[in-house]
């Protein structure tokens, strides 16, 4: 039996420099590897992508160098193994060769009912939520990760009431 909650994910990056530039090649020539990567690994549920067929010509913020990866996953074990023990922790090295710093959260994760989609609205709702707030059930990390909640703790309503309270 599965469970009756996904963790979603959320992680944006300011680009160094534009798309086209050689110095984003090592990223951008990996992409797709690394989406097939992910769209193949337990645990996988659903990524956010364009008709490109990945997300990097979405712009949801107002600065077009940010770009947003939002995917949701079985678990937060699910998740971690495709992050650090994939090929994909090679872009997470690089990460400060294509990325500049945000010096404020730039991952957020939390739970979801499953079969839900989280949008591009919700997604950013999440960040500024933890960049305000620090770790609570409403977002988090991978550090401070919380347990997927029981069904009558699940409404975004509860989850900012209780983290809000200290529990």
């Amino acid at each position: 039996m599965g469970s009756r909650f996904h963790l979603a994910q959320v992680n944006v990056g300011r680009m160094l420099a534009g798309r086209e530039d050689p110095a984003m090649a090592g990223f951008f020539t990996r992409l797709d590897e690394i989406n097939q990567l992910a769209e193949s690994s337990i645990g996988f549920v659903w990524r956010l992508k364009d008709d490109s067929g990945n997300a990097t010509y979405l712009r949801p913020f107002d600065d077009d160098s940010i770009l947003i990866n939002l995917s949701v996953w079985e678990s937060v074990e699910a998740l971690a193994a495709f992050t650090y023990r994939s090929a994909h922790k090679e872009l997470i090295a690089g990460r400060k060769k294509w990325f500049e710093d945000f010096g404020q959260p730039f991952l957020a994760l939390w739970w979801i009912p499953a079969g839900s989609i989280p949008g591009l609205d919700e997604a950013k709702e999440r960040l500024d939520y933890l960049q305000a707030h620090g770790p609570t059930p409403f977002a988090f990390a991978f550090k401070t990760a919380f347990p997927a909640p029981s069904d009558d703790d699940a409404r975004p309503e509860r989850l900012r009431a209780k983290a809000g309270s200290g529990h």
